[in-house]
């Protein structure tokens, strides 16, 4: 983890509950036709289009979910891609496998927004290169996304498709707690499901997983809870530091303070996912001197385990 940080930050792993962050704040959008089609406050999409108009980037590889809900990878070039990419399927999409296919000789300046998992990976490539890939170099953006755990697509899929018209939904979320529910939007209003229904879809390897808010990206995106139509922001690399600075000049992002509250309760959960996943890789390896590659300090891991 040291070696992963030394490459994005320049500084050792930060042992903090959201690793390394300049600021934390909230944002939205401010195009009302990017808010219709955001999750919650667009400021994913807002970022992507502004990269992608001023040339910070060429091209962007996010998630979009087909008619049948299915999530795939897009190579974005236009802002109407991006548009067609705003919201969220919850459900795991292989966006780092449409980056494996790009040609080994693209040269285009490229944005990709993943899940903490893809992130570490996206670092891990910028630490010792892939052979026979697109040269990591080009990647200018990384855009991490809140999370603590993704679904089966093709599990959850089959799940829906028993139980909705999926040709009718128009949107999934899950609402803030203490709702404890899954809601899938449609033409025809909204039909919910309990979480504990859901969570059984959850992909295995996501118990492992330590991070929520994507610690290794130059920007992450989460909800506001309790605050409805924006984002949680944070500000990791001088790169989005930039990135927000100009959004917000341009008139692109609203741009406001996050409440204490709910940066504690950020810190919190994520602390919460630390602890449980430390936990099931100490259940899995036996030994609570073997947490693979992870290298924490003892006085972290102490902490941590129970």
């Amino acid at each position: 983890m040291n070696a992963i940080s030394e490459e994005i930050f320049d500084t050792p792993y930060v042992e903090a509950e959201i690793g390394s962050a300049k600021e934390v704040i909230m944002a939205r959008a401010t195009d009302t036709s990017v808010m219709k089609r955001a999750q919650y406050g667009g400021t994913v999409t807002a970022l992507l289009s502004l990269a992608l108009t001023e040339g910070s980037i060429d091209e962007a590889i996010l998630s979009k979910s087909l008619d049948d809900k299915t999530p795939t990878p897009l190579l974005a070039h236009s802002v109407d891609d991006i548009l067609q990419c705003a919201g969220s399927s919850y459900m795991a999409c292989p966006v780092l496998g449409r980056y494996n296919q790009l040609p080994k000789d693209s040269h285009g300046k490229l944005a990709i927004v993943a899940m903490p998992c893809q992130v570490l990976s996206l670092a891990k490539m910028k630490l010792e290169p892939p052979e026979n890939r697109a040269d990591i170099s080009n990647l200018e953006l990384v855009i991490g996304l809140f999370c603590t755990w993704a679904l089966s697509p093709d599990r959850f899929r089959r799940f829906l498709k028993e139980n909705i018209d999926l040709a009718k939904v128009r949107k999934f979320d899950i609402p803030p707690p203490p709702a404890n529910r899954f809601d899938a939007y449609t033409i025809n209003g909204k039909t919910s499901f309990p979480l504990e229904q859901i969570r059984k879809f959850t992909m295995p390897t996501c118990a492992y997983c330590l991070d929520m808010t994507s610690e290794f990206a130059d920007i992450s995106v989460g909800s506001v809870e309790g605050i409805e139509g924006w984002n949680t922001v944070i500000i990791r690399t001088d790169s989005g530091a930039d990135l927000i600075d100009r959004a917000k000049k341009k008139g692109k992002l609203e741009i406001d303070k996050l409440p204490e509250s709910n940066l504690k309760h950020l810190r919190e959960a994520a602390m919460l996912k630390k602890r449980r996943a430390l936990n099931e890789i100490v259940k899995r390896s036996g030994n609570k001197d073997n947490l693979l590659y992870l290298g924490l300090s003892a006085q972290l891991t102490k902490k941590l385990i129970s």
